[in-house]
């Protein structure tokens, strides 16, 4: 039922304070998750389920971050809870590992990508010069494999496997025939993949995505002199937080004629390790002002019941792992309903928050 990309990655989720562990999040575990619940008696997938809700599988792009994703889910919970009711679920008690599990799998879903345009992307097939190189199909064309058989439009950490490893043929490959090495932004790259994964040929493919603990990835980039580059002004630390892989995957294909060559030949394997330390953990960490979500604190009314010891809700004091987008679904989940009838009882409307709220608010939690 569920066809998206699956995706294992390690990431932060502090749910409460103690919580410390890495969780592993894999969006097949978020897609059976998210059907087990109940979540398709109203959003359906890619046309499977019951509709009264917006597909979350109809677009193929949605240029979310974590934040937004979480403040998104915020804003809409007491709809869904009702809905929830009327329909006799009971609204889940997610866990971190589950909110964690449920990111992968809006991840694999392509809701962090930026929106893309097929019809951008067949034009810039031709005016880039894949065409020349690279048929759609198996009959005809140039020195490349045929996109038909482009295993990295399946999965984001070959495609950029296949940039680096194959820069230099690539390279050679164009000079022979006169082409110079194209730049691409991230919108170019974007719409070039949502025009060849929709080819008739391509548009079936079940993507994959898999990344492990970041560990190992931390050796990887001291071993093959990365570390000699990326320091100081270069160090990728906090750079990454609001890329995405084809974000990564752009901007390494622009770099390339730049890079010492012959450049060191990573496996997928390695690849996987080394995209985990350097991307994941900052991609769904939240950057945001602690000074601003101070005030969205303390203007949403927060602080009426977590600043009262009577009320019974809990401090929210800094924990001991950070505050992450994940965390707070997992609170939203868990503590939401309660919170909720609480409110009412206090006559507090339910807040509605925005994806930058809801980052500076991670901040200020963090903060304190």
């Amino acid at each position: 039922m569920y066809k998206v990309c699956f995706l294992l990655l390690t990431v932060t989720a502090a749910g409460a304070p103690g919580l410390a562990a890495p969780i592993e999040a894999d969006a097949r575990r978020g897609a059976e998750f998210f059907g087990s619940q109940g979540c398709v008696n109203c959003h359906s997938s890619k046309g499977a389920g019951a509709g009264k809700a917006p597909d979350l599988g109809r677009r193929l792009d949605r240029d979310y971050t974590p934040a937004g994703i979480a403040a998104r889910m915020w804003s809409h919970a007491p709809v869904m809870w009702e809905a929830m009711g009327k329909e006799n679920i009971t609204p889940p008690k997610v866990s971190p590992q589950q909110a964690a599990d449920l990111f992968a799998y809006f991840y694999a879903a392509r809701y962090f990508e930026k929106p893309g345009e097929a019809e951008r992307g067949k034009r810039y097939f031709q005016d880039k010069h894949c065409i020349d190189c690279h048929a759609l199909t198996g009959t005809g064309g140039g020195p490349g494999p045929p996109v038909e058989k482009w295993e990295s439009l399946a999965a984001p950490i070959i495609l950029i496997e296949r940039m680096w490893n194959h820069q230099t043929q690539m390279h050679n490959a164009m000079a022979a025939r006169g082409i110079p090495w194209p730049q691409m932004s991230s919108q170019e790259l974007s719409d070039l993949l949502v025009y060849l994964q929709n080819l008739p040929q391509t548009r079936g493919a079940e993507r994959f995505i898999q990344l492990p603990a970041p560990e190992p990835g931390e050796a990887l980039f001291r071993d093959k002199g990365c570390v000699e580059c990326h320091k100081g002004n270069l160090a990728l630390e906090n750079r990454l937080s609001d890329s995405t892989l084809t974000d990564i995957a752009a901007a390494m294909w622009n770099h390339a004629p730049q890079m010492r060559q012959p450049p060191p030949t990573l496996t997928i394997a390695e690849w996987r390790e080394l995209i985990s330390y350097v991307w994941g953990k900052q991609f769904f960490t939240s950057r945001g002002d602690a000074g601003r979500g101070r005030k969205t604190f303390e203007s949403k009314k927060c602080a009426t019941c977590h600043n009262d010891a009577s009320s019974g809700a809990p401090s929210l004091t800094k924990p001991a792992e950070p505050y992450s987008a994940i965390s707070v679904v997992s609170v939203l989940w868990r503590h939401g309903p309660a919170m909720l009838r609480k409110m009412e009882e206090k006559h507090i409307a339910w807040p509605q928050l925005s994806q930058n709220e809801m980052a500076n608010l991670i901040a200020y939690l963090n903060s304190r």
